[in-house]
């Protein structure tokens, strides 16, 4: 960073605001972040044991990312018009909400009541899909794509608190789960103080000549955004699909809910532990090559969960789930920041978030039944979800190798 510092005064004052501003988005990631691996962890095991058919036993998290598509354009117009500080505090207090309801559905052993909560739930994972953008607000195009790097990377600390607080609070009430649902409430409170350092302007309100930019149609044709998006979407979705699956085809195979504990952790670990050296290799090597690596790793892995049930099984093709995302997930979002006018920010991150989570939205209704009601046994099951990975990544490689073939002005 000391190079970029001496590069430009200007610049070097505009990176100095701009990893105030990482400090605590990378904070937020790990304290509020915790929140998901913990809700990812229980969500399934909880609506199975809620659901009236074991078909339904993922829709807990299916709708915590319904909720999310849903609000992800609200969220956005309200961040351009009102800040990110603002936004993302209404984010954590959304979560709060979903984790009081989720643990009231589970005091009363409603499903309907648990769903409610998981889909309130959802304002917060919409609001934390911001931060990546909020890191780049500030930063120099050099640091950009470290900066984002950085923010995802705080869901190292996120992915260790996450499923420590789920063996802590599993079982400390006598209705199950109850106790996580509980420690969500206190940790969206908590780490909410965090944005009061936040420093980040407010977008200015545009004046009747500015520049009005380019329509969510124009902008979809532009070769780069649709690249960047369709890349996004199957690099999110996947990892849920699988991940969303893991701790339900984990104890169906005869394991412990602590070894599935223990198995997501490892996932999410492999997520943003890259993050300390992913935006360094992308200025380095190019994103479009960091891409495509995430999604040939993101190949391996589902190789590796079709050849066997064993623990170790489980656990690689988690890891490989986790850094192909990171590869995939980063890329894709630092192609994107680098493909529209800031004018064009809340339209653009808004369209992007509404359909990445639109596809993780499908892909995790998907996991649950891929996994319950395609095969006799929990083997059978795990092998579909992991199959069903294939044309997805067909997609988003051709995507990205269309893009490469194109001239460079023509992809912009």
């Amino acid at each position: 960073m000391s190079t970029i510092d001496h590069a430009h005064p200007e610049e070097a004052s505009q990176n100095r605001r701009a990893r105030r501003n990482v400090v605590v988005l990378v904070c937020a990631q790990a304290i509020l972040g915790a929140q998901m691996p913990m809700l990812f962890t229980v969500g399934g095991l909880a609506g199975q044991s809620l659901a009236s058919n074991i078909c339904f036993a993922t829709l807990p998290i299916s709708l915590i990312v319904l909720g999310s598509m849903v609000t992800a354009t609200p969220i956005s117009a309200f961040m351009q018009r009102f800040g990110r500080r603002a936004g993302f505090t209404v984010g954590a207090m959304g979560g709060a909400l979903g984790g009081a309801i989720g643990a009231y559905g589970l005091y009363v052993a409603s499903f309907p009541i648990f769903l409610l909560g998981s889909f309130l739930t959802g304002i917060y994972m919409s609001a934390q899909g911001f931060y990546r953008f909020a890191a780049a607000d500030t930063a120099s195009e050099v640091f950009r794509p470290k900066a984002i790097s950085y923010v995802m990377a705080g869901g190292l600390a996120a992915a260790i608190i996450g499923p420590q607080l789920v063996k802590a609070t599993n079982d400390a009430y006598v209705v199950p789960f109850l106790g996580t649902y509980l420690a969500v409430i206190v940790l969206n409170i908590v780490g909410s103080a965090m944005f009061l350092f936040l420093d980040i302007p407010k977008p200015p309100v545009p004046s009747e000549d500015a520049p009005k930019g380019r329509s969510r149609i124009e902008l979809l044709k532009t070769p780069r955004i649709a690249v960047a998006i369709i890349c996004g979407m199957v690099t999110y979705a996947l990892m849920n699909l699988v991940m969303t699956s893991t701790p339900l085809a984990v104890v169906g195979c005869g394991y412990t809910a602590g070894n599935a504990a223990d198995i997501v952790s490892a996932h999410v670990l492999a997520m943003f532990a890259p993050s300390f050296f992913t935006g360094h290799l992308i200025v380095r090597f190019g994103v479009e090559k960091i891409l495509a690596t995430g999604l040939l790793i993101l190949a391996g892995a589902g190789a590796v969960a079709l050849q066997g049930v064993a623990i170790e099984n489980f656990y690689i093709a988690l890891i490989l789930l986790g850094l192909g995302w990171n590869f995939g997930f980063i890329g894709a979002t630092t192609m994107l920041t680098a493909a529209h006018e800031p004018h064009e920010r809340g339209r653009v991150q808004g369209m992007n978030d509404v359909l990445v989570f639109g596809g993780v939205t499908v892909a995790s209704l998907a996991s649950g039944g891929l996994l319950n009601c395609s095969g006799g046994t929990a083997v059978e099951g795990w092998s579909a979800v992991n199959m069903a990975m294939a044309p997805f990544l067909m997609l988003a490689g051709g995507s990205l190798l269309w893009l490469t073939l194109r001239p460079r002005d023509d992809a912009i």
